[in-house]
């Protein structure tokens, strides 16, 4: 019997401007969703007392409110699994914190509503009040904690490898629907389609080679695969993250240099949620005096500036102004601790999703 799946809701694709190369496309797609290296990604677990769901119960026409909030013992796994992820030597570094506004990553355990995960940098166009992640059932249960190394898995920028368009993989298409539509997933079409039979685009693959193997591919029983004979009776990962998600995740965010600069100050990874024309102002407080990178990220020509306040008023410390590109801004500048900065983000114009942020590290 099929187990309960990760679905990640449809995402629209990304437009770029006219002309870009097809190797500046291909980097483009294929790093869309990743994390600057070094990044700090602070996480936390929402509040029963204010953080829930209002959702229909069926037949009787009245409403009931759902907690997003999880039991220790499943916190406790979800901490364990970080931490899983983290021992393999990567460059990105997790935290745990208590504020959801310090948190880039916001879990919440709304029981039936699903496993899934933002992916990756789209976290950050994620509201402040809102989950970027939710485990949907008892992750504490045998064999369930793969479905938490699996949304982490995402966080990171991964997605389903049982999707990559290097798998080879001929679907009873049909039998595929019907199979998750009925129990335990209740899947639309859509639903299916976008988290099964959907093939990814080579860019955004794992690697050039399918790992059936990979904690991003999903458990499916038997009957579902035409083609290769040998997976006709299903896939089975083992559920951990094998040695090409390994590779995968070190290849994108290698070990940090010892000697190297602090990870992404704690300030933020604020999206801007800003339409063309508009811009805004965010403060940082660097924990240290270093040079830091400013700069934006997304698919928007903006311009972005620093300024250190002094009496009150905003000093220029330095600008960049992309150019109209689909090129992230970015800024080397000094900053001092103690002292107030500014960061101004002018949007010009979107080329996909718009789901521009600010980051300083």
């Amino acid at each position: 019997m099929t187990r309960r799946l990760c679905s990640l809701p449809r995402q629209s694709a990304p437009s770029f401007a006219p002309g870009l190369t097809a190797e500046r496309l291909g980097a483009l797609l294929a790093g869309r969703r990743m994390w600057v290296n070094g990044t700090v990604l602070h996480y936390c677990f929402l509040d029963a007392r204010t953080d829930a769901s209002v959702v229909p119960v069926p037949g009787t026409g009245e409403l009931r409110r759902v907690p997003w909030a999880g039991g220790e013992e499943q916190r406790d796994v979800v901490r364990g699994c970080f931490a899983e992820w983290q021992d393999l030597g990567i460059g990105v570094a997790f935290a745990e914190v208590g504020d959801r506004h310090e948190a880039e990553l916001r879990i919440g355990f709304q029981a039936g509503a699903g496993s899934w995960s933002a992916v990756g940098r789209e976290a950050l166009s994620v509201g402040r009040g809102e989950r970027t992640m939710n485990l949907g059932w008892d992750v504490t249960a045998p064999g369930e904690r793969g479905t938490v190394l699996h949304q982490i898995g995402h966080a990171l920028g991964m997605v389903h490898e049982h999707q990559s368009p290097f798998a080879g993989l001929h679907w009873d298409d049909e039998a595929v629907y019907a199979e998750l539509a009925g129990p335990p997933n209740f899947w639309s079409r859509e639903t299916t389609y976008t988290n099964v039979l959907r093939p990814l685009d080579a860019c955004e693959a794992g690697g050039s080679v399918w790992d059936p193997q990979s904690v991003m591919t999903l458990p499916l029983g038997p009957g579902l695969v035409l083609e290769p004979e040998q997976y006709r009776g299903g896939l089975r990962p083992p559920g951990a993250p094998s040695p090409a998600d390994k590779e995968f995740v070190l290849r994108w965010y290698p070990p940090a240099d010892p000697g190297g600069p602090a990870g992404l100050v704690p300030f933020r990874s604020a999206p801007l949620g800003l339409g063309p024309g508009e811009q805004a102002d965010f403060t940082v407080e660097p924990p240290e005096t270093r040079e830091y990178t400013v700069g934006t990220f997304g698919d928007a020509d903006t311009v972005l500036v620093v300024f250190e306040q002094r009496d009150g008023e905003p000093r220029f410390l330095a600008g960049h102004d992309d150019g109209g590109t689909p090129d992230n801004a970015a800024v080397r500048v000094r900053l001092v601790k103690g002292r107030r900065y500014v960061v101004r983000v002018r949007l010009y114009s979107t080329w996909g999703s718009g789901e521009t942020a600010v980051m300083c590290w």
